[in-house]
């Protein structure tokens, strides 16, 4: 079974989210959107889109999308069957959050590492 397969998103706080959005933005030409964040599209060699993006956005500090985890970061890495993922890091002792979301954006588990990072694990819908 094939565990990661890939980078879905990095996600951080920042404690003055709209000027370091506005930073990124201006020096280093991230199309950053109203949301806070973009969305990559991925390319094969010719720079031709193929099925895929990542996803990288800039939330407030205040947040607490990353809890239990104290950390100011978050990468979401692609999984190709989250479920049997989830099943395999269980038995091996991981500290995995017993809420699995099922929408239209694709399934989504998390998991919490040694250092205590919340790490989130998503498989993508069918054709993405």
């Amino acid at each position: 079974m094939k565990r990661v397969t890939g980078i879905g998103g990095i996600f951080f706080k920042a404690k003055d989210a709209p000027a370091l959005q506005a930073w990124y933005k201006r020096h280093l030409g991230i199309d950053v959107q109203e949301w806070g964040g973009t969305a990559f599209t991925w390319t094969d060699g010719e720079g031709k889109p193929v099925a895929g993006t990542t996803i990288w956005s800039i939330g407030s500090a205040q947040g607490d999308q990353f809890a239990p985890s104290a950390a100011t970061f978050m990468v979401n890495y692609r999984v190709e069957d989250l479920h049997a993922l989830v099943k395999v890091l269980r038995e091996e002792g991981c500290n995995v959050l017993e809420k699995i979301d099922d929408s239209e954006y694709g399934k989504f588990a998390w998991v919490i590492d040694p250092e205590g990072n919340k790490v989130e694990l998503w498989q993508p819908p069918a054709g993405q």
